[in-house]
């Protein structure tokens, strides 16, 4: 007789059923686990056993035959303990063989017959939830299952035991309540930086359009801080955005008691972060910085010093939102769509722009040509916003505090947040929530400028050489500086505006 129990295999954070499958019969005295399983699934048979004897049950004298279904789909992780150490416990009658009909089972077991925390149950939950199963998983997890469904079945128990006699109603499991995480003090406001108002305005059209940003300035500017304060201008996650990040957050291992949050995701890597680190990758083809920031923002400090290839790597999540990893033997694709915004010191020592500065390295110009060389032009060509931040000076820093602040940014970004949302909904676009992510075809209706404003840009394109990514791009940007404006025609200031936003980050080369 086959004893069978539902789990799943995670591709990306897409969750696919896994049948767990056990047959013990009469031979040789052995446990294996077949089924394309790695090392952490195959050592599930001493954790399993250990587990087992821990909860007074002890194994019969017999093989014992793991299959995990389908047998061509590569089986990673150590959630698997917990269905198989639960097939093979109804296998010898420890609990009723019906009962596990209509769950989805997974966690990892402690050699004493605890269960421990795992990666992607939220998805797991959701996966099983449109297949019309429960879940069983591990007590840490079961807030951030509870989100999938109210009326789904979810047992979280803490032990084999309490799950055992849980069916054979010894005990009766409550179930879990969704969490929310709570807020960890006030957000960096904009009340704290002084001068720099084109940087704030630049920030503001940033937020309000969810544009990628480049700041190029000398140490000291403010650059950091400026991004640092991006996300309180932010409005919180929506519910389709929600979801969406919580799943990578979730197969990624970083939520934190399975409680989910609302505020947008803000990820900063070292410049020594690999492509692996960045994009994705690695054996398990584990999600990267630019899927953690999926919803929200990407901060890359001092750019040109990340390695050339890793920059690159980005060009394809900047243009489609998500981000493909291929292996030999299987496929993930992870949603990346985030918005960039990255800080670059002029050149190498900092002050090639500073008047009356002479660079040791040489002309400043050529010092300035060869630092900003590290980025290529296809990425510079996905960045909509590009500003010099000047330093700040003695004047500024002894200035009172800025009477307006985050609160007051993030009421303007919020509504003309508002009506994008409004535009987008209207034409039924669901998944498209910023100008920055519109098709091209509905913002060049969108953003069509009036008579001056055509020419302008008409003129402007050739004289600045815009290529076709450019040209929308800051059709884009002036949709947003319309909204904003509480406009619903773009008119000429605002595409004049934006194009002062495309200017070059690097300076040409002294002949």
């Amino acid at each position: 007789m086959v004893t069978r129990v539902a789990t799943v295999a995670f591709e990306g954070i897409e969750a696919r059923a896994v049948d767990v499958q056990v047959q013990i019969a009469p031979g040789a005295v052995v446990f294996m686990v077949v089924g394309l399983a790695d090392k952490a699934v195959a050592e599930s048979r001493e954790r399993v056993r250990s587990a087992l004897i821990a909860s007074g049950l002890a194994l019969p004298a017999k093989r014992i035959t793991v299959n995990l279904a389908p047998a061509d789909l590569p089986k990673e992780g150590s959630h698997y303990d917990l269905p198989i150490a639960l097939a093979v416990m109804a296998a010898i009658g420890a609990i009723p063989a019906d009962a596990l009909a209509g769950y989805c089972v997974l966690g990892e077991l402690a050699l004493d017959g605890t269960i421990t925390a795992v990666n992607g149950v939220l998805p797991a939950a959701m996966a099983a939830n449109g297949r019309g199963l429960g879940l069983i998983c591990p007590a840490a997890t079961g807030p951030e299952a509870a989100w999938a469904g109210g009326d789904m079945d979810v047992l979280a128990p803490r032990s084999l035991i309490q799950l055992a006699n849980h069916f054979k109603g010894s005990q009766v499991m409550a179930r879990p309540e969704p969490a929310v995480a709570t807020t960890t003090g006030q957000l960096p406001d904009l009340r704290d930086i002084k001068g720099q108002e084109g940087a704030k305005r630049a920030l503001e059209i940033a937020a309000a359009g969810g544009h990628n940003l480049l700041m190029n300035g000398p140490p000291g500017a403010g650059k950091s801080m400026l991004a640092a304060r991006l996300p309180s201008i932010l409005p919180p996650l929506g519910p389709r955005e929600l979801l969406e990040v919580s799943m990578i957050q979730s197969v990624a291992g970083e939520l934190k008691g399975g409680a989910l949050s609302n505020r947008r995701p803000f990820r900063q890597p070292h410049h020594s972060a690999s492509m692996a680190a960045l994009v994705g990758g690695g054996i398990n083809a584990r999600p990267g910085e630019a899927s953690l920031a999926h919803g929200g923002v990407l901060f890359l400090d001092e750019l040109p010093e990340f390695t050339p290839q890793v920059l690159d790597s980005l060009r394809q999540p900047l243009e489609t939102g998500e981000v493909m990893i291929a292996r030999a033997n299987h496929r993930v694709t992870y949603p990346a769509r985030f918005q960039l915004i990255a800080a670059m010191n002029p050149c190498r020592c900092g002050q090639a722009l500073e008047p009356g500065y002479a660079c040791r390295r040489g002309p400043n110009d050529r010092c300035v040509a060869q630092y900003g060389a590290r980025i290529s032009g296809p990425l510079l060509d996905r960045i909509d916003l590009r500003i010099e931040v000047g330093a700040v000076t003695a004047a500024d820093l002894i200035l009172p505090p800025p009477t307006e602040g985050s609160a007051e940014t993030a009421a303007r970004v919020a509504s003309a947040r508002a009506l994008q949302a409004a535009r987008f909904a209207a034409h039924g676009l669901t998944g498209v929530i910023t100008n920055a992510t519109c098709p091209v075809p509905l913002i060049e209706e969108m953003a069509a400028p009036d008579a001056d404003g055509t020419a302008l840009i008409r003129n402007a394109a050739e004289t600045m050489r815009l290529s076709a990514r450019g040209f929308h791009r800051v059709l884009r940007v002036a949709r947003t500086l319309a909204d904003l404006d509480g406009e619903e025609r773009v008119r000429r200031l605002h595409l004049a505006e934006a194009l002062s936003y495309r200017g070059r980050v690097e300076r040409p080369v002294a002949a």
